[in-house]
């Protein structure tokens, strides 16, 4: 996945003006030999198996701003890297990020139908979350400090910022690829949910109400009223704790694209 993330930035890698950095955090597959293989690209090993920590280690690895962060298998375009940091060059925004795209090539019918109606639903497509890809001016940086050990470091930069100092660009859009099975797409939606489920208590209120609302507005006949039910039914089955957990938090993640 990092290869073909890495190639999506073939043309910014060693413009002198961006630094391409890659943080391996606890990684066990072959992401940190591939990227050590991108000449221009920084690697960073990381020990810790923990995302906020890849991300910290990565911010002490340039003085450059704005930053886009970008999770390894979300793949975004020159175009839009240029757009989203020109967005926030003279200060008015503090976070911005690209459209998003699901590409569903390959997936189970259950998951294409899921990814259908989530993008039906207006909310999903409104915040810096989600994308797998967001950036920060260095004054929005500054408001957040360093990342806290938290799931979710996109739901919680999205909440740092009032409507008026972030932005859905409409810039060519970053890909996502989603999950191929049910099983993986669940293991997905289970960390989100923990992780929304941990900062919505902290900051007290969550999106659910306004969520179930827009999916049933979104219904416009047979079709997408089936998209809708399944979407429902793995919402459901993602906020379920499994029968046997672990004592420490487990980091799911999709293995049917790797």
């Amino acid at each position: 996945m990092i290869d073909r993330t890495l190639g999506s930035l073939r043309e910014v890698i060693g413009w002198g003006t961006v630094d391409v950095v890659v943080a391996c955090n606890g990684c066990t597959d072959a992401t940190e030999a591939i990227a050590s293989r991108w000449q221009g690209v920084s690697v960073l090993h990381v020990a810790e198996a923990s995302k906020t920590a890849a991300l910290n280690a990565g911010d002490q690895c340039t003085r450059l701003w704005p930053r886009l962060y970008l999770d390894a298998d979300i793949e975004v375009s020159a175009k839009a890297l240029v757009d989203v940091f020109a967005a926030l060059q003279d200060g008015t925004l503090l976070a911005a990020r690209p459209a998003f795209s699901y590409d569903t090539h390959g997936a189970s019918a259950p998951v294409r139908a899921y990814y259908r109606a989530r993008s039906r639903i207006p909310g999903n497509a409104e915040g810096l979350w989600g994308a797998g890809a967001y950036a920060l001016s260095r004054s929005g940086h500054n408001r957040m400090g360093v990342f806290p050990a938290l799931t979710g470091d996109d739901y919680f930069v999205d909440r740092l910022f009032d409507a008026w100092e972030k932005a859905i660009l409409p810039t060519e859009p970053v890909i996502v690829r989603t999950p191929r099975t049910s099983a993986a797409l669940l293991a997905v939606l289970r960390r989100t949910y923990r992780g929304n489920a941990e900062q919505d208590h902290v900051a007290g209120g969550a999106s659910l109400p306004r969520t179930v609302r827009q999916l049933l507005g979104s219904v416009r006949g047979p079709r997408t009223a089936c998209d809708a039910v399944v979407y429902a039914v793995f919402a459901v089955a993602g906020r379920r704790r499994p029968r046997s957990r672990a004592l420490s938090p487990v980091w799911e993640r999709d293995e049917s694209r790797r």
